[in-house]
């Protein structure tokens, strides 16, 4: 269990989320420099895993298996799913995305209950959401 998180009755936490990719190395170390989060376990050949996690615990695993086809998301528009970060700045972490290589979606915007969000790509077509919440 993740420490400092409880299931709720009859309910479970999600442990990670996995994507089949084709660099999980360089896509790992990316997340890590650029997001913030953290390499907490590895492997070697033949995957490559890369399970890395944000500030909270939460998991995210990236690994390279050409058994099954590798997950695609630049061919998804980019509201079809996305991995959503909270910055402490959505400027600055917009700016700072885009100088190490994503590539911006639309501009920052408002919802109509007063949430800050933007779409970006990561330099593998993955959607990276920031997002500020009007309740946060």
């Amino acid at each position: 269990m993740i420490a400092g998180l409880q299931a709720k009755e009859n309910g479970m936490i999600i442990e990670h989320f996995a994507l089949n990719v084709t660099d999980p190395v360089a896509m790992g170390a990316w997340y890590c420099e650029h997001l913030g989060m953290t390499l907490v376990r590895e492997t070697g050949a033949p995957t490559y895993t890369r399970f890395i996690e944000d500030a909270s615990g939460q998991q995210v695993e990236l690994y390279n298996n050409p058994v099954d086809a590798y997950f695609d998301g630049a061919a998804a528009g980019p509201r079809t799913w996305h991995l959503a970060f909270l910055p402490d700045d959505i400027e600055a972490t917009h700016a700072r995305l885009l100088a190490a290589g994503a590539k911006a979606v639309d501009p920052i915007t408002t919802t109509p209950v007063g949430d800050r969000l933007v779409f970006l790509r990561d330099p593998w077509g993955f959607t990276i959401q920031l997002v500020e919440r009007a309740d946060g």
